[in-house]
């Protein structure tokens, strides 16, 4: 059995294969995922589990290179908050902002799109993948 925080097998697989520059989605539970891209659910119900967790999980095992949110996103007054609380933690300094309808246009070239039970309108960041040398 893995020793590290990142237990699910498909998603454990679908970081591996990342190169630089891929882009892997953390959604909320309402972000539409295109026919062409890789659905990884998560989602239980509606808070579970929340965008945070998996997104804590998924940075101890992904280099980031580049983070992007959609403009919208910054409404929530706890975004800021939570971003800011992960620099340091595989988030980069600064993210790149985006219209929300852009940010959908963007995920249709992501790898995969990783599907949360969070219910918290906007919660969605594009992670590009760095490289770890």
């Amino acid at each position: 059995m893995k020793k590290t925080l990142l237990l699910n097998a498909e998603l454990s697989y679908c970081l591996a294969g990342l190169g630089h520059g891929d882009m892997l989605v953390i959604a909320d539970a309402g972000l539409p995922i295109p026919a062409q891209v890789k659905r990884i659910d998560l989602a239980l119900s509606l808070g579970i589990p929340r965008f945070h967790e998996v997104l804590n999980v998924i940075l101890s095992e992904m280099e980031v290179e580049r983070a992007i949110l959609a403009q919208e996103a910054l409404i929530n007054t706890a975004a800021p908050a939570w971003y800011q609380s992960l620099i340091g933690k595989g988030l980069p300094a600064q993210f790149e902002t985006t219209s929300h309808e852009n940010f959908k246009i963007l995920s249709q070239q992501a790898k995969a799109i990783v599907r949360t039970g969070e219910a918290t309108p906007y919660t969605n960041i594009i992670l590009c993948a760095g490289v770890c040398f």
